[in-house]
């Protein structure tokens, strides 16, 4: 690789890290509330909280690995992913579904941006990335089958979740994701 492909690498395990952070602070919170007022959700929302810890955990590991730091906008992550949380359970158990499945497209589209770039660069970090592709897919045909209507709510929640979620990306990756989206499209 080149020092510029290199540290798209770091950028890349860096952000994922920070992602799946986020997300361990999204069901983190819906969890804490689901106790409350919605308690049969809790149990799924375990289960998928359980597989973003793992994630978690083997991205800061390839981080390491590559000689990365962890991103400085964790905070973004973690009050983001927590109000994000909180939010989405106040406004229903329609609403945290709507709210996984937002976050779970928006991170498949940028998976599979991060795998077309490395799979001729770095075979160890596009094999990790592939494969926890496909249990984030399994979050999002969870969250399909258990979302009760397509409301403008939904839709609207589901606009905003995926707008913050590609934003936090792109200031984690200092743009890095829309230079290589970019950079893909125009090899096609």
């Amino acid at each position: 690789m080149t020092p510029a492909e290199r540290l798209s690498a770091i950028r890349i395990a860096r952000v994922n890290h920070a992602g799946e952070y986020g997300a361990i602070r999204i069901y983190g919170a819906q969890i804490a509330i689901c106790r409350h007022i919605w308690p049969a959700l809790g149990a799924k929302l375990a289960v998928l909280k359980a597989h973003e810890v793992e994630h978690c955990d083997l991205f800061y590991t390839a981080l390491r690995e590559r000689g990365g730091r962890p991103c400085r906008a964790m905070y973004l992550w973690s009050m983001g992913g927590w109000l994000l949380g909180a939010a989405s359970t106040l406004l229903g158990p329609n609403l945290i579904w709507a709210c996984t499945e937002a976050v779970e497209d928006t991170v498949h589209h940028h998976l599979t941006d991060q795998l077309d770039f490395l799979k001729d660069r770095d075979r160890a970090l596009h094999d990790l990335i592939d494969s926890i592709r496909a249990e984030e897919e399994g979050h999002l045909d969870l969250a399909r089958a258990e979302k009760t209507r397509d409301t403008w709510a939904s839709r609207g929640f589901q606009a905003l979740v995926r707008h913050s979620v590609n934003l936090v990306i792109w200031l984690s990756t200092w743009g890095e994701s829309s230079r290589m989206r970019r950079d893909l499209g125009a090899a096609a």
